[in-house]
């Protein structure tokens, strides 16, 4: 079942959609009505297979998965909109388990709160992505060309032989952190850190597996990204 919460004001516009897909109501209900207050479009759905259904119509600019739900669970949910969608993704989980958070962000998730959390930093945290996505905090740049590809930071974008590549906040964070240091070698536990923060406690087939879907979409300039074995990886100044 989907429910739609638009929390719309006379006369205004909101700028944010939310897709929140999560079983139990009171959680649904109290995570929703912190998002109407801090002006965003909630819509509400119970399960993962509806949401999916209605995905495509529904565009959101955030998606935050319940994992545990009937029907479909989220990490289901997340590995299928991955295939098409760079769209920010929250997991939400009772599990707090190290291989499920690795687990989560292997399919493509941004971020992970386990519960039991508070809704106010769960906004703080979905406002801080959602800037990320939007360049809010990206300094002045030029644009950044290597081989056939064209990376602005400015306009959040990545175009490869002409055409728009479409990256996840965390590959866009990962390929700008390595670009910016182009010629240093990074460790894995510095990219953790740098791009996951120094509270994740996953390993580095987190980092692998993300280099290895960035280089992915990069195509034939993957090969300015280098893998330095026993330490980490290296944006090359020429491939």
């Amino acid at each position: 079942m989907l429910m739609f919460i638009n929390g719309l004001k006379a006369g205004s516009r909101l700028k944010k959609k939310l897709l929140l897909v999560e079983d139990e109501i009171r959680i649904r209900e109290l995570v929703s009505d912190y998002f109407i207050q801090n002006e965003w479009e909630v819509l509400e759905a119970d399960n993962g297979r509806d949401a999916l259904v209605w995905f495509d119509s529904l565009l959101p600019d955030l998606l935050i998965l319940d994992i545990m739900m009937p029907a479909m669970n989220g990490f289901e949910v997340c590995r299928e909109v991955r295939e098409k969608s760079a769209v920010p993704i929250i997991l939400l989980t009772a599990k707090s388990t190290d291989d499920d958070k690795i687990y989560g962000f292997e399919l493509g998730a941004d971020d992970y709160v386990t519960k039991p959390f508070s809704p106010k930093v769960l906004v703080a945290r979905a406002n801080a992505l959602m800037k990320r996505v939007e360049g809010t905090h990206q300094p002045e740049s030029s644009i950044i060309k290597f081989g056939s590809a064209m990376f602005n930071t400015l306009a959040h974008r990545l175009e490869v032989e002409d055409a728009e590549v479409e990256l996840t906040p965390k590959e866009y964070d990962l390929l700008w952190l390595l670009i910016r240091n182009k010629g240093i070698v990074i460790s894995r536990d510095t990219i953790l850190s740098r791009i996951w923060g120094i509270e994740f406690e996953g390993d580095s087939r987190v980092v692998d597996s993300h280099i290895k879907k960035l280089r992915s979409k990069l195509g034939y300039e993957s090969r300015f990204i280098r893998t330095v074995i026993g330490t980490g990886y290296m944006f090359e100044e020429e491939a």
